[in-house]
């Protein structure tokens, strides 16, 4: 076993990958008092709020940084379907991010619910949906990506819906709570080292 050294500033992650190639066996629909309401090239702003809301605990921080042309390509484009799950008082409490700009594929871009719906069943609901609407686009393949600073069982819980690995890499990257993208006391569960 061989430990590699990263830099006091950086944080490592293993994301695993993870696809689905079949549609699988219909189960029925949980069920839940939230709501899908799609946004159709979203303002920047509120878009980054809500990742924000949904990914701190987690270090999201990819769509923060990215350049607002970039982003507004992103999200404008009509390949990718970007929803906002919300609450029964219109509270946005999560999001889903499809991508389906690789033909005859569909990837679960961004996939969350913000921390206090963790363990509810709404991730299933939110699932069924996904699921449904990517299979109905008459893709071969959905496939998402997590990694270990992701929930605890986002892993499995991607398993548990019927998705298998297909691949592993190690990601390195300035950590965004030292580089000022995220609060420093975002994800405590995360070491923090100042170098």
């Amino acid at each position: 076993m061989t430990l590699k050294p990263i830099p006091s500033d950086h944080i490592a992650a293993v994301v695993t990958s993870l696809e689905m190639r079949a549609r699988p066996k219909l189960k029925p629909m949980p069920e839940s008092d939230l709501r899908l309401i799609r946004w159709e090239a979203p303002d920047l702003g509120r878009y980054r709020a809500l990742f924000r809301r949904i990914g701190e605990p987690w270090l999201w921080f990819s769509r923060l940084v990215m350049p607002d042309n970039e982003l507004a390509r992103i999200v404008s484009d009509e390949l990718v379907r970007i929803f906002a799950v919300v609450d029964r008082t219109g509270i946005e409490v999560g999001m889903l991010e499809l991508d389906f700009r690789t033909d005859g594929e569909c990837e679960l871009a961004y996939f969350g619910l913000v921390p206090e719906l963790a363990g509810r069943g709404h991730g299933r609901w939110l699932m069924a949906r996904a699921l449904a609407m990517a299979w109905a686009a008459g893709v071969s393949r959905v496939w998402v990506h997590t990694c270990t600073l992701d929930h605890p069982s986002a892993l499995g819980f991607y398993r548990a819906q019927g998705f298998t690995a297909f691949a592993r890499a190690v990601e390195i990257f300035p950590d965004p709570r030292l580089t000022g993208f995220l609060p420093r006391d975002a994800a405590p569960q995360i070491p923090l080292f100042s170098g």
